[in-house]
């Protein structure tokens, strides 16, 4: 069977994020130089960053302000016809999960960028039925809220091609492809 190029990986995964992932884990390095792991929303964007807004209180601000250094994650259940024929190391009898990671440099942004994907994602929810949380206004999201954009430099994916086939490829004007 022909290996899935990395164009048809990339669609895919976007779909997935966006449409059946959900929350992604987002990891920061903690003052003593370790990882912290948790659970978020996060939107991808078109050119693979991540954005984010989260309340002013979290420890990850501060950990950003530190070291931008951070990785989301999306993962899931196995695509639609997976396959695990031939396992590398280990036979667990199981398929591979679905997997979207984006390494990158965490960047504060100003209010009106934050109060644009605010409004975006909270409509967007909205939309969907989705209201328990709080409607914000402009104020709100000014004094309560802070946008982080993630900027990538790498990103994985696996689950998107055939058995153990994963991607790597470098974002931007200069991108470079690779497993």
């Amino acid at each position: 069977m022909p290996e899935i190029t990395l164009t048809a990986a990339q669609e895919a995964a976007r779909r997935f994020v966006l449409d059946e992932a959900g929350f992604a884990q987002l990891t920061t390095i903690d003052a003593r130089g370790y990882p912290v792991t948790r659970t978020m929303a996060a939107f991808l964007q078109e050119d693979w960053s991540v954005a984010t807004v989260q309340r002013r209180l979290h420890r990850r601000l501060d950990q950003w302000r530190r070291s931008p250094r951070t990785e989301v994650v999306w993962t899931g259940t196995p695509r639609p016809g997976a396959t695990n024929e031939r396992p590398h190391v280990f036979d667990l009898d199981l398929l591979p999960p679905r997997l979207v990671a984006v390494r990158g440099d965490a960047q504060f942004m100003d209010p009106e960028w934050t109060e644009g994907i605010y409004r975006a994602a909270v409509t967007a929810q909205r939309a969907a039925g989705h209201d328990r949380a709080p409607l914000r206004s402009p104020d709100e999201v000014a004094t309560q809220l802070v946008g982080v954009l993630i900027r990538p430099v790498l990103v994985r994916l696996e689950g998107f091609g055939e058995e153990a086939q994963s991607f790597l490829f470098r974002p931007g004007p200069h991108a470079q492809g690779g497993q």
